[in-house]
């Protein structure tokens, strides 16, 4: 009798898979062709060969680490397109540091209540601030204070003879501050100081220009001068990320044109 086909008994049986009754032959054929299915079926022919042992896993890091990169250079992707720079001055605006007529209006002394920049749309109210530690002029707070500018308490109120200096950040951890804009000031455009007896002085702006912080002209900033006028200042220029700090500071220079009541 010839041999039965791989997989299959013979109906007589075999010298493999002897004869058995009909009526237990097919319980006896699940039982049998489950055995040989396991020890005998080739693995090509009947069913994938499986994978090499780890190989999921290697896969499933794979992806997600191609996913990690792919994330990470769409924040940065999404970060630098949404980098807001602030304007810096033109060399058009240097302009001058002192107006044309050097004796102009003044006003008695009055401390400052708010300031007004309608050209770049800063309205903001003045905190009154000293000095730091370090003897450098304090600044408002970079958390709390960003949108808030603030008046150099140990000069002259804004109005009087001298030079009255106001001071304000370009810039926070949550984006924009209060003179995010001021680089883009131009000579001629106002900048009006609310003072606490009601009067608004008028201050026109006669030159904006930016100072590298270690070549920064201290005496000209804040020294004295014989009349009314305003200086204005932030930080510009490139972000140094090793100290924190910006390497150049936005001057705006002004004199007192006018005053009114409010």
């Amino acid at each position: 009798m010839g041999s039965a086909p791989r997989g299959q008994l013979a109906e007589g049986g075999s010298p493999a898979f002897p004869a058995v009754a009909p009526a237990d032959r097919r319980a006896k054929r699940a039982r049998v062709a489950g055995f040989r299915v396991v020890m005998s079926w080739p693995d090509s022919q009947f069913a994938p060969k499986p994978p090499p042992r780890g190989t999921s896993r290697i896969k499933l890091t794979g992806f997600a680490g191609f996913c990690l990169i792919v994330g990470g250079l769409a924040v940065i992707a999404v970060a630098l397109l949404s980098q807001q720079h602030a304007p810096a001055p033109a060399l058009s605006a240097a302009g001058k540091v002192a107006p044309v007529v050097a004796k102009g209006p003044s006003l008695r002394q009055s401390l400052p209540v708010s300031v007004s920049i309608p050209a770049i749309g800063v309205q903001s109210k003045l905190l009154h601030l000293g000095r730091s530690a370090d003897g450098s002029i304090q600044v408002p707070s970079l958390t709390t204070e960003a949108s808030d500018a603030a008046w150099y308490k140990y000069s002259v109120t804004p109005g009087q003879t001298g030079t009255s200096v106001i001071e304000g950040h370009v810039d926070s951890y949550q984006g924009p501050a209060v003179f995010f804009r001021l680089g883009a000031l131009r000579p001629g455009n106002d900048i009006d100081v609310t003072l606490a007896d009601g009067v608004t002085a008028v201050f026109r702006v006669t030159g904006v220009r930016q100072y590298l912080k270690a070549d920064y002209p201290a005496k000209l900033v804040y020294g004295s001068t014989g009349y009314s006028s305003l200086r204005v200042i932030t930080c510009g220029g490139d972000f140094d990320y090793s100290t924190g700090h910006y390497l150049s500071s936005v001057v705006v220079f002004a004199s007192l044109v006018s005053s009114a009541h409010r």
